[in-house]
Formats: C-alpha cells, structure tokens, sequence
C-alpha cells in the first residue's frame, strides 16, 4: 500500500503535525477516492484545535483535518457512474446516505447517517481524500481545484445563507451583512447575483470593506463604534428586513438584533458567543433568528453553476501543503484576505 503525507489533529491545544499515513482506497461500492488540488483552512479548523468540536464530533484522535476540498478523481468504488478518474470535482462536506427522509428530500445535511470527513473522519489536508459518489460535483473546465476548493465549505455555506435570505428580499429591501471575509465576500457576491435587494456591508477592516464595495456592496460600513447607528441611519432609522452575520463574537449579535428592522430575519452564520435578547423583544418585534450550517448537494451545484459564469469569485492565498502552519498561524492573525489554501 502507498503512502501519503497528511496534517494530523494529534492532541487538543496542541499544533498540527505533518505525518505519513496510507493512500485511502475505495472499500465500498460507492466510494470515491479523490486526489487533492486543494484544500481550504477554515476558521472551524481553528475551533476543532481549541477543542470545541471534541464532543459533538466524538472523533478519534489522531486524525486528519480539512473540510473544503477539490481535485481530480483518483479512483472509484465498483458502482461509481457519474463520476470517472481523472474527472475535476469539488467535494460536498459531507458523506450522506440518500435514503433517510432528509436526504430524499434534497436537504442531505441534515442526513440521519452522515459522515463529516475534516470533522468526525478523515479530511483533506493530505494529498488524497476517501469521499463517496453522492459527495462529488463535476466542476467547468474553466475552473481549477486549488481556486474554487473553499466553494466546498466556506462559498456553500454563504451560499445557503444569501440563498434563503433571497427568498424573502424585494428589490425595496435591504440586506445588512456583518463580516466581510472568507465567507462574507462570497455571500455578498451571491446576493449580488441572485437577489434584487439593497446590499449594506459592516466589518472591522477597511480593506474588508472597500474589497466589499468593489464586488458589489452597495454600501459599505467601517465598525468603528458607530455602525449601528450608520446602518439605521441607511436604512430610513427602521433597520433591514434581513441581516447575515458571518461574524457570530465577539459582540456582533448584539449589534446586529439593534440593525434589525421590526419582524425582520436575523441569519446566524459565524459563531462562538450567545445571543441574549429579551423574549419579550422578541415577540414584540416578531423577529425571526435562523440557524445556517452548511448548504445541500444541490446548493453547491448552483453555486458551481454561478462560479462557471464568474457571477462568484474566491479570493485566495496558496500555501504548499507543508506550510500548513504559516496558513493556521496566517488566519488566527487575520492576516488572510479572503480564504486560505493548501496545495500538495
């Protein structure tokens, strides 16, 4: 059996370490193993270290991260037939079953059976990674792995969010999103591209913020202490039918019910702090607070088909595969303008 070299969790608190493991190998009939092109450092890597996946996640320790992958097909279990080797494909997080009422209902990451490689099994930062048929999009040949990989998690998890957000937006709407960064850059250019609605961007970075604006940001707001008061002052003082908060701490959920115009929907997207809001204001405001995780296969491939036409464009910084930690110590420094990479 061949080997490969991959980034291993080994201990809680403690970094990541480079180590040599076997190829994975087709064992089921609809397996595919894929060679890696890349593979996005997400910020829930970050939390996986500190320990705050362990228990919902119930994984064995050592085992190899990485959640937002693409690349080519490498080889495929006795049943495969939408896929074949050598084929470039983005890789949806999860491995579902299809037969649970979830999965038939188109709404797989809520499957009853799923497995979460980078989370619960082994991801992607290695330089091949066992998936299943179900898992796999083939993606346009304009494209390449390394560019779009972080569509896999980070775009389809902004997608899901802009997605659900765009079904209730008119075009006399506004839409305040909190965060411009790995995701928020990608939900401002879905939005863009699929919801008529007037688009309010809020971050901390100024560089954030003009990159917001240059993709398509009809205004952009530099939170400096009075961006609540800049976004009611935006929004006629009743605040936007609808926010995203690709943020979730460090005070942003408290800033961002105040933005809320009344019966408003308020997308949780970033996390990491509570949202204390007094039930009395909720109800008599009738706002609404939605839960986002990650999209469904069928997202993804919308989001592909958006990627193709470049209605979506990743920002990204490449790093080789064994500069892992320049990447991990890069996005805990929030040294990273859009999304990390590494390359094998």
């Amino acid at each position: 059996m061949s080997t490969m070299r991959a980034v291993q969790v080994v201990g809680y608190h403690q970094n990541l370490e480079m180590t040599e493991v076997d190829v994975p190998e087709p064992t089921g009939p609809y397996d595919v193993v894929v060679k890696i092109g890349g593979a996005g450092v997400c910020r829930t890597d970050l939390h996986i270290l500190e320990g705050q996946w362990a228990e919902k996640s119930g994984v064995t320790l050592p085992y190899t991260i990485g959640h937002e992958n693409a690349g080519w097909v490498h080889a495929t279990g006795s049943a495969v037939t939408n896929v074949a080797e050598g084929d470039k494909v983005i890789v949806h997080p999860l491995i579902t079953c299809g037969l649970c009422r979830a999965c038939r209902s188109g709404d797989d990451v809520h499957c009853e059976a799923s497995a979460f490689p980078g989370i619960d099994t082994d991801g992607g930062y290695a330089e091949y990674l066992r998936t299943s048929a179900r898992s796999v999009v083939k993606i346009d040949d304009s494209l390449e792995p390394a560019d779009v990989a972080a569509l896999a998690d980070a775009g389809l998890t902004a997608y899901h969010a802009a997605a659900k957000a765009a079904r209730r937006l008119t075009p006399r709407d506004r839409c305040v999103i909190i965060g411009a960064g790995g995701l928020g850059h990608i939900g401002i250019q879905v939005l863009k591209a699929i919801s008529p609605a007037e688009l309010i961007v809020v971050d901390r970075n100024p560089d954030a913020v003009k990159l917001a604006v240059s993709i398509g940001a009809d205004h952009g707001v530099v939170a400096e202490g009075k961006q609540v008061e800049e976004v009611l002052a935006l929004t006629g003082g009743n605040g936007a039918e609808v926010l995203i908060d690709f943020v979730g701490e460090g005070g942003a959920t408290a800033e961002g019910i105040r933005m809320l115009r009344r019966a408003g929907d308020y997308h949780v997207v970033g996390y990491g702090e509570n949202i204390d809001v007094p039930t009395i204001d909720i109800i008599s405001t009738e706002i609404n607070i939605i839960g986002n995780l990650v999209g469904s296969y069928n997202d993804l491939c919308d989001l592909m088909a958006l990627a193709a036409r470049g209605a979506v464009k990743l920002h990204t910084a490449k790093y080789a595969l064994d500069d892992f930690q320049s990447a991990i110590d890069d996005l805990d420094a929030g040294k990273v303008r859009g999304r990390a990479i590494l390359t094998p």
